[in-house]
């Protein structure tokens, strides 16, 4: 027989720090987010405000802040080793930056060669 009670704690730390207020904080941050792009879309730029490059960077920024929280809390990566925490992201930007590479070259390759 074990003398062993049952118990629900999770067994390395796990979701230390991830409460029902953190969890409702960033649910506020990525709503924020989400407000701001949706200001930006409907009322800034239809209005002249920005120009659309500018308009452009700003979407895609706070598009990779979103996916950062959501990928940190939500998909537990903030409470991982930073071992995993960098093999993923330097994975991620290189296969980021091999598909920009393959585009851009895709595009040049296009342009550029005849049809046989």
């Amino acid at each position: 027989m074990s003398d062993h009670a049952p118990s629900t704690e999770h067994g390395h730390g796990e979701h230390e720090g991830l409460t029902k207020k953190k969890i409702w904080q960033v649910f506020g941050i990525l709503l924020l987010i989400t407000v701001i792009e949706f200001f930006i879309a409907l009322w800034v730029l239809p209005h002249g405000y920005m120009s659309h490059g500018v308009g452009n960077f700003l979407y895609i920024a706070l598009t990779l802040l979103k996916a950062f929280y959501i990928v940190a809390y939500f998909m537990h990566l903030k409470y991982e080793k930073l071992g995993l925490q960098l093999a993923l992201t330097v994975s991620f930007i290189f296969i980021f930056y091999f598909i920009t590479l393959m585009l851009i070259e895709g595009g040049y390759l296009h342009l550029h060669m005849p049809l046989v």
